[in-house]
Formats: structure tokens, sequence, C-alpha cells
């Protein structure tokens, strides 16, 4: 498999992606995925589930359900159409030459689209600055619009969160939250780097670096509590903010998936993983079987070691807290929920069901 760009005037003739913006097309080449099959091979034979896959190069013969066959011809007529699309596919296909298809996530093509034209002719309105959102470097690419937390945006909100973000200029060297503050606005970087810092025990203790594309002082509004971490400026930048109301109407509430307790065991039974996000302390007193304990404060750190492929229901003790994980985690693009109400809830339901 390669994963080599796909020069977007070749992604330009397929349908239906000939419809969209030279932007757009630039991004969707990053996304591309090609195989290659020899002659006589059976590229349908090939998992294809959940794809959207073209013939880009030689000769297939397709096999029908209704007994017919046809052979297409990569780059010409009706090969410019998806050859596998989700689940649907022919039931067979035979190389006549060596081949190679180019495919896409089914899902991350969907959402470039649905951007490219529900975000079409939109600009980003900041401080009287008008700036295409396909150009914000690194905020809106390919990667961060398909696994990150606009993933899972509405398309309806689209145009309000394009309205509703404002640019910020920073220094180097500006504190731009500060441990103990009350949280205020969700940022997004949009150039410059930034370090994360935490006071223990009276000594600053760095906890991460930041950079272009990535978002801060989502905590402190979900978990409505104060900032527990300071971010300053290493660059001169420019940063995207959204103000706290905007932020839950826009991207929390979209983003963050609550189920109860029967649908959280159920999920777990089938190979979900519990996550406790409390201190290790709570964690000892009534954690759940087989959970993991990654306290809130120490998950952004944890992440790499987390695997992407499974998927995690966040609980701590109301819900505060674990809202705060599922969001964090959830923007990175791993799978996550959250206990509604946390463990307080789960124990009330229970000794209400036992009465």
């Amino acid at each position: 498999m390669s994963t080599r760009p796909v020069a977007p005037e070749i992604l330009a003739g397929l349908a239906p992606l000939s419809g969209l913006g030279q932007d757009s097309l630039r991004q969707l080449s990053s996304l591309a995925q090609l195989e290659s099959f020899p002659r006589t091979g059976r590229p349908l034979d090939f998992a294809w589930r959940r794809r959207v896959v073209y013939l880009l190069k030689g000769e297939l013969k397709v096999d029908f359900p209704d007994g017919g066959m046809k052979l297409l011809v990569g780059g010409c007529d009706d090969a410019l159409a998806p050859l596998v699309r989700g689940s649907q596919a022919p039931v067979g296909a035979k190389a006549v030459t060596d081949v190679e298809l180019l495919w896409f996530d089914e899902n991350a093509l969907d959402i470039m689209v649905t951007w490219d034209q529900a975000a079409h002719p939109l600009s980003l309105r900041a401080n009287g600055d008008i700036s295409d959102w396909r150009s914000m470097s690194g905020i809106f690419d390919a990667r961060r619009l398909t696994l990150g937390v606009f993933a899972n945006l509405p398309a309806a909100n689209i145009e309000s969160l394009l309205t509703c973000f404002k640019r910020q200029a920073v220094k180097r060297g500006e504190a731009v939250v500060r441990q103990g503050e009350p949280g205020d606005y969700y940022y997004v970087i949009e150039r410059g780097r930034a370090l994360v810092t935490r006071e223990v025990g009276g000594a600053r203790v760095d906890l991460a670096e930041l950079d272009v594309g990535d978002a801060f002082g989502e905590e402190a509004l979900i978990a409505e509590t104060t900032r527990n971490a300071s971010v300053t400026m290493l660059t001169d930048g420019e940063l995207l903010r959204l103000d706290n109301a905007d932020f839950v109407r826009l991207l929390r509430e979209p983003l963050l998936q609550r189920i109860d307790a029967r649908e959280a065991e159920r999920r777990v039974a089938a190979g979900a993983v519990w996550l406790d996000v409390r201190f290790p302390a709570e964690y000892r007193e009534d954690g759940l079987p087989g959970a993991v304990n990654i306290p809130l404060n120490e998950l952004r750190d944890a992440l790499p070691n987390l695997a992407t492929e499974r998927e995690y229901v966040a609980y701590c003790q109301t819900g505060r807290r674990s809202s705060a994980a599922a969001f964090l985690l959830s923007q990175r693009g791993f799978h996550a929920s959250l206990l509604d109400g946390g463990l307080k809830m789960m124990m009330s339901a229970k000794e209400k069901g036992a009465a």
C-alpha cells in the first residue's frame, strides 16, 4: 500500500470529486491511498468495506449481480465513478492488466466534501479581517477535519463556527491562560508555539509544547472549573478563540457522547475500556473492575500510550471530569463516550433497581 500524494488534477477528473474546489482537492490528495494488483489478480477480494475506491490505471473486468460484465479502463468513462462505495460493489472483478486502485476512507471523504460545500464560499471573520477558512495553516487541514474536534461537527454548525471564531494576536512570553483563573475561552493556535505548565508544590512543571493547529482551554470550560494549567507563548503568533457559550453550543455538546450505565456496561462487555479519570486514591476506593486509571490532569501526556482502535468510556464521580476527558479524547480522534452522571448516578440507579 502506498500513501504517496495523488495530483489534485487526477482527483478533479473523478466523480463526484470534480465538483470540489482546488484547495479541497489538495487536502484530499493527502488522504488518498494507492493499492496495486498484478494481472489476473482479484482486487475485490480485498477488504474494501467503508471505503470509496476508484480504478486509476489498468484494465479490470467487473462482474455484476445480474450476470452482466463490463471492462473498465482506468481514468476513462465509467471508471471515473467509484468502483466501490461503502457497501456498494460489484460481485467480482479480475485484473486484465496490472491495475492501480485509488481509495479513501468513506467517512473521511464525506467530511471533506461536506466542509467544501457547507463552508464554501464562507470566510473566517476575525477582528475585521477576512481569511478563507481553507487557507488557515494547519487548523482546518484534512487530518484535523477528519480525525480531530471538527470531524463530528454537525454541518449546520460550520457557518456559525467560522463566524464566531475571533482572532487574537499574541506575543512571545505572553500568558494566554493562567492556572487557577476561571475559564473564558477555547483556543486554537493559528500561528506560533506555546508551552503548557503547571505549578505543583511551588515548582513549575513543563507539561507539553503546543504547535499550529493544537487546541487548549477546553478542560475548564467543560468541567466548569478553574484552569488547571498555564499556557504561555514561546513565539509571537495568532490564536483563534471561541467564548464559553459558543464553545458549549457549537463544539462541546455535538462532540460529547453521553451514555447511561446500561449502555456503558454493554459497550464494555463488547470490548470497550472503562477509563477512570479520578485521582488514584478515588480509583482505589471504588474504581470499576478492569478500568484504566488516568487522572484528568495526566491524560494529555498519556494519549500516545492509548490504543486508537479501542473505544473508551470515561467516568468520574459526577460526570464533570469525565466530560473533559471524553472531549479531549474525541478531539484527538479517539472513539470516546462518557458515563452520564458519573458513578453517583450509576450507583443511584442500581439502588433504585434493587429497592
